[in-house]
């Protein structure tokens, strides 16, 4: 008994362990050179691993102080069709990036752009989620 429970327990931990896995959700990403203002910090110095977040994301500034974690999973153009560097970012959310201008999910800062992607690919394919 002891052993099928045991087995009931692994395989709901390899369950769960797949649905965070596929949680991510796809979406593109951009980068910006300006940090301040922020929409949701004003002048207030936030690092440099932050985002503007999309409208869909921002949610009328719900989304201000959260974080999120992006993966690189490809080009979106034929500039630099090997853009990703592997590995994953953290970035906080500081900003909104306003429809229509507006051109990505999700608008990395320079540097946690460049700690997942070739600067010169401009825009990415990536995954994200909120940790």
């Amino acid at each position: 008994m002891e052993n099928k429970m045991s087995a009931v327990f692994v395989m709901g931990l390899v369950f769960i362990s797949l649905i965070s896995v596929t949680s991510a959700i796809s979406g593109t990403a951009t980068y910006y050179t300006v940090y301040k203002p922020s929409a949701c910090y004003g002048y207030q110095d936030q690092g440099t691993m932050i985002a503007a977040a999309s409208d869909a994301i921002y949610a009328n500034g719900a989304a201000c102080g959260q974080m999120y974690k992006i993966s690189c999973t490809g080009a979106t153009n034929q500039g630099v069709p090997q853009p990703c560097k592997g590995g994953s970012v953290t970035v906080k959310i500081v900003d909104r990036c306003p429809s229509p201008g507006c051109q990505a999910t999700i608008d990395l800062s320079q540097e946690a752009f460049s700690a997942i992607a070739d600067l010169n690919a401009g825009k990415i394919q990536i995954e994200y989620n909120k940790v």
